[in-house]
């Protein structure tokens, strides 16, 4: 899952200089020398986890090969080309977008249609295909020739966030630059600057977000570890016989189906509140927040177990990939959970 936005951001949040983007100094060195060569690539791939950056980067990359007063290959961010990219108004940059879950190959033949003609005004034409690991094999296909034979002055950009999701005769015709995930404590940090919360709140939603902090501003954004907290609260307090549980969780199953996109994110956050329970004092757990339930949870139920709802998860997050009914879904796991 991307939790960068699908669409091209407001005309006052696209980027045009790399020093919007927080951290990734790997990534803006290989692409500060691409800028410097003599004859730069035709196509990259931004490869890392999701949320760290690579859509960000890419504008910022896209708006600086064409920026007409660069300095010291950096895009200036003021010039006409520059203010036409922030404006999210350029007429050389095409942002490509999976179409639902995927990519669909209507979108890259109409995007092969439109590279019959040159750049409109500036040197090169930028094509950012974004999260280009939900393209399947026939897609993919569609776009090696493209990637084999690119039109002059064309700049292609792919952003992925699965190691395995992208065919390998894609990736052999892109360079590659590689994105991690921002330290937590930068995570925190940014988080307290640009959305006004404590420090402990920032900290938990970096540490819960694993460094990815597209992921960090979904979670405060959905207002998704209340939610969270109340599904293990529930979980812990309820007996499977008991007198209210089967309205109890009908409820539950109900307002967490109602989340749509954003169900399987609170799956994953419930998963890993179990692999806290299953590490304890082996790692740094993830929900730091949630200390205060361990104790009863490891009472109530034995490693065994502990896996077993694991893969219960892991069952309803396949079952959500095949379209299969939310609530229904989710009322199966939670049944299974208690």
């Amino acid at each position: 899952m991307g939790y960068d936005t699908a669409m091209l951001p407001t005309a006052t949040a696209i980027p045009t200089r790399f020093a919007e983007v927080l951290g990734q100094v790997k990534a803006k060195e290989m692409l500060r020398r691409a800028l410097m060569s003599t004859k730069m690539s035709h196509a990259y791939l931004f490869r890392g986890p999701a949320g760290v950056g690579k859509k960000t980067m890419a504008q910022a990359f896209a708006a600086t090969i064409n920026c007409t007063a660069p300095m010291d290959h950096a895009a200036c961010g003021a010039c006409p080309s520059c203010q036409k990219f922030r404006s999210a108004n350029h007429p050389d940059f095409q942002f490509i977008t999976p179409d639902g879950a995927t990519i669909k190959i209507q979108q890259i033949r109409e995007l092969k249609k439109s590279l019959a003609f040159p750049p409109f005004e500036a040197r090169y034409r930028v094509i950012l295909i974004a999260d280009a690991h939900t393209m399947r094999r026939e897609t993919a296909n569609s776009l090696l020739k493209t990637l084999e034979e690119p039109p002059a002055n064309t700049v292609l950009i792919l952003t992925a966030d699965e190691a395995s999701g992208v065919l390998p005769t894609i990736v052999s015709r892109c360079q590659v630059i590689p994105f991690f995930a921002l330290p937590e404590a930068e995570v925190a940090q940014h988080l307290m600057a640009e959305a006004a919360i404590s420090q402990e709140q920032a900290t938990t939603l970096a540490s819960i977000a694993e460094g990815s902090l597209g992921r960090a501003r979904l979670l405060l954004e959905k207002e998704l570890l209340p939610l969270r907290q109340q599904i293990v609260a529930t979980l812990l307090n309820l007996q499977p016989d008991g007198p209210a549980t089967v309205e109890t969780v009908f409820d539950l199953a109900e307002k967490t189906a109602a989340l749509k996109e954003e169900l399987p994110e609170i799956l994953d956050l419930l998963r890993t509140w179990y692999r806290d329970l299953l590490l304890a004092g082996n790692s740094q757990p993830l929900n730091q927040d949630l200390a205060f339930t361990w104790e009863a949870a490891r009472r109530r139920w034995p490693e065994p177990e502990l896996f077993a709802r694991l893969e219960r998860i892991d069952r309803a997050k396949r079952e959500l990939a095949r379209n299969c009914n939310r609530a229904l879904v989710c009322e199966v796991l939670f049944f299974g959970l208690l």
